[in-house]
């Protein structure tokens, strides 16, 4: 410390801090620099006991010698052993042993101090020993240290420190100088051995060697200018106390400059924003980096605070800096969640395109993305955080699964959607063929293709749902659907074909009565029987009515078919033989024993279609008996066959004597006719078909009646009106 420029008053005679020439000496000495590698000395001693020219030869300083106050000393003195690691003691020789020496009250009050000051802690006290005579410092080093005791045992003490040997507080060592004025030389060879010891001071054995309450070099300043302040202040000082407020505020001070520089990072700000944007490859492994380089350094500059504070000092820096970049590490986690999600979504999409099955293409893409996740977590992984991924990797999973289900469930629809129309496709056609053939076998040949194609369906759905995994559930519900919409095609296609039923009934009526067995149109030439083909024709419209009436998918058996006959049919041929029934069984809403949901045409609405089909083949069936009269008349050229009988008969003299008087060839027209009516009335070609006997018996049975009948009809009418009128009306009667 030769350099004058490093010499500094710290403290003038008015008590006042050189703070900026302590600031000055700090940084041009780079003390910082030094840790815990710095050694503060002080010297005290009996006034003109050569103390500053000891410090001047040992440290090559330049002080003055100074006349304080009692005041300033004790402050002065407080200060250098508040700040000091050595402290110098300045000793004459001839006071050793001496019960009054000038050196005792000091070395008291130093005790005092020490003892008010201090914790246990390893101060050195240097005594050095000036102008030492002749006798060997052997002889005088256990005097003094003797002295030394006798002086420790007699300073009053608390209870805590009572039972404290000199040894915990303070390293006696003892060295003697001969007298700068009569041995200078050997003075300053000494004082330059001494010199070296100093230099080796920070070893451990060395002078300082205990630097348990060393105040690091980056906090000496500040220290200095709280112990001189609170001296000034006549405050009790308590150094350990002291220690662990300077570390406090220089371990935090480091801390927010490690935070500030990592927060105004370029690196860091350039990392920020890349990641607004998308995942960063090597996030975790950079910000490591950086949290790594700013604990190191905090590390490094608090290295030789209180251990406490500065352990402290660092987990809040810790959770400081992990709270600043969490914002951006959680943001990195939301993009590989995004990113895993839009992967498992492509590479399902491709899977499912390249015909692999639903299950295998979800576990597979499922593992596939998780795995890509959790390699970018580990690639994102901050090694000083304790972060895990489990939230977010949960979020993954139901976002996964979500989009699963919903991909099923459009694959569902699909699935289901061909079935049914599958379903669709193999019933309504044969449906409607079978509904339009409409045979007493048709529900039956309904129930067999019901039956065979949801059967097929179902087990061909079964076999298309095990690739999705569905729960049981799920796969009931599922398969019930399908054959709930089976059943429920089936009766609304019935539905349908119910609503046509008076069309498909004259189209039935019509196909039975316009052509004969070899599917030939009929042409009415007279000699068909136009009564029985219209009863035929009816009886099969009946039946197809029979038919659609219910739905019979259930296989039960019902009389509705027989119901109808003996209501429309016998009910007729009962009104044409003068039975009248007592109770109608179609004034009904229901048929017996069918379930009103089963009901298509119920009985009273039966009657209704019944009664408009009658009157809406009325015209065919005129028609047809008008075609064989016309057929008759255009094949007849010949003179009526009564008028040929009267030739044969009477001669035509008595035929001509007939034309001349008109009522004679009235009666015998009126006779004609009548003959003619009551052959057609009461179809005796027709009767006589089933043998002579039963011919005689029904025609016995008709006649009575017929001959009123006619009476009544031929009366106010022309012969030719007359004969076409009773044709039609004996084929319409059970038409009616």
């Amino acid at each position: 410390m030769g350099d004058n420029c490093c010499s500094t008053q710290l403290i003038d005679g008015a008590g006042v801090l050189n703070v900026e020439g302590l600031e000055h000496f700090v940084k041009t000495v780079r003390l910082v620099e030094c840790g815990l590698s710095y050694v503060v000395v002080s010297i005290m001693g009996p006034q003109s006991s050569g103390k500053s020219t000891l410090l001047n030869h040992l440290f090559r300083t330049n002080f003055r010698e100074m006349d304080d106050d009692t005041v300033f000393e004790k402050q002065s003195a407080l200060f250098a052993l508040a700040i000091s690691d050595v402290v110098l003691v300045n000793i004459w020789c001839h006071d050793i042993g001496r019960e009054h020496a000038s050196n005792k009250p000091l070395l008291r009050t130093v005790f005092q101090v020490m003892l008010r000051l201090f914790s246990p802690r390893k101060t050195t006290l240097l005594f050095v020993i000036r102008d030492k005579t002749k006798t060997p410092l052997e002889y005088l080093e256990p005097i003094l240290r003797e002295d030394i005791q006798k002086i420790w045992d007699t300073v009053s003490k608390t209870q805590a420190h009572k039972s404290l040997p000199l040894h915990d507080f303070f390293n006696v060592e003892v060295v003697a100088l001969p007298s700068y004025e009569e041995k200078k030389e050997q003075f300053k060879e000494q004082v330059a051995q001494l010199r070296q010891r100093f230099f080796n001071s920070v070893a451990p054995g060395g002078l300082a060697g205990d630097r348990g309450g060393v105040v690091p070099a980056s906090a000496f300043s500040f220290s200095v200018q709280k112990i001189w302040k609170t001296i000034q202040e006549n405050k009790d000082l308590d150094l350990p106390a002291h220690k662990v407020m300077v570390a406090t505020v220089r371990c935090e001070e480091i801390a927010n400059e490690k935070l500030s520089s990592l927060t105004s990072n370029k690196q860091w700000l350039e990392l920020v924003e890349a990641v607004r944007s998308g995942p960063v490859p090597g996030f975790g492994k950079t910000v490591s980096s950086m949290l790594d380089s700013s604990f190191e350094e905090y590390d490094r500059e608090a290295a030789f605070f209180d251990e406490g504070v500065r352990t402290s000092k660092r987990h809040q820096l810790e959770s400081k800096a992990l709270h600043l970049v969490k914002p951006a590490f959680q943001a990195m986690l939301g993009h590989l969640r995004s990113k895993a999600l839009a992967s498992f979504k492509i590479d399902l999409q491709q899977s499912l395109k390249k015909g692999v099955g639903f299950a295998v293409s979800v576990r597979n893409c499922s593992q596939s993305a998780m795995l890509e996740f959790d390699q970018g977590f580990t690639d994102a992984a901050i090694k000083q955080a304790n972060w895990d991924s489990h939230k977010v990797r949960e979020k993954l999973i139901r976002d996964i699964e979500a989009h699963i289900s919903s991909v099923r469930d459009a694959k569902l629809s699909e699935l289901v959607a061909d079935f049914e129309n599958r379903l669709a496709e193999a019933l309504m056609e044969p449906m409607e063929s079978l509904f339009e053939a409409a045979e007493g076998d048709t529900w039956a040949s309904i129930r067999r293709l019901y039956k065979s194609e949801t059967k097929k369906a179902l087990l061909d759905l079964s076999a298309s749902l095990s690739e999705l995994e569905l729960d049981q559930e799920t796969f009931n519900k599922i398969m019930g659907g399908l054959k709930d919409f089976s059943r429920n095609l089936v009766e609304k296609k019935a539905r349908e074909e119910a609503g046509k039923v008076l069309i498909r009934m004259k189209d039935r009526f019509s196909t039975i009565f316009k052509y004969d067995k070899d599917s030939m149109p009929r042409v009415w030439t007279g000699k068909e029987d136009v009564r029985m083909i219209t009863k035929d024709a009816r009886a099969a419209a009946l039946k197809l009515l029979s038919v659609m009436a219910a739905i019979r998918l259930d296989d039960k058996t019902d009389n509705i078919e027989k119901i109808l006959n003996s209501s429309l049919l016998d009910s007729q041929a009962s009104i044409e033989k003068g039975i009248k029934s007592s109770a109608d069984p179609l004034a009904s809403a229901t048929w017996p024993e069918i379930p009103s949901k089963n009901t298509l045409i119920s009985p009273v609405q039966c009657k209704l279609i019944w009664k408009q089909f009658n009157s809406e083949i009325e015209y065919a069936v005129i028609q047809a008996v008008s075609a064989q009269e016309s057929h008759r008349r255009s094949n007849n050229w010949l003179p009526p066959l009564w008028a040929i009988a009267a030739i044969i008969i009477l001669g035509f003299d008595e035929f001509m004597m007939l034309l001349r008087n008109p009522a004679y060839a009235f009666l015998i027209f009126t006779l004609t006719m009548t003959v003619l009516a009551l052959w057609k009335q009461l179809d005796i070609a027709g009767e006589f078909r089933h043998g002579v006997i039963s011919g005689l018996l029904s025609l016995f049975s008709k006649f009575l009646p017929m001959i009123l009948s006619l009476v009544r009809k031929l009366t106010g009418k022309n012969s030719d009106h007359l004969s076409s009128s009773s044709t039609v009306s004996s084929v319409n009667t059970g038409a009616e």
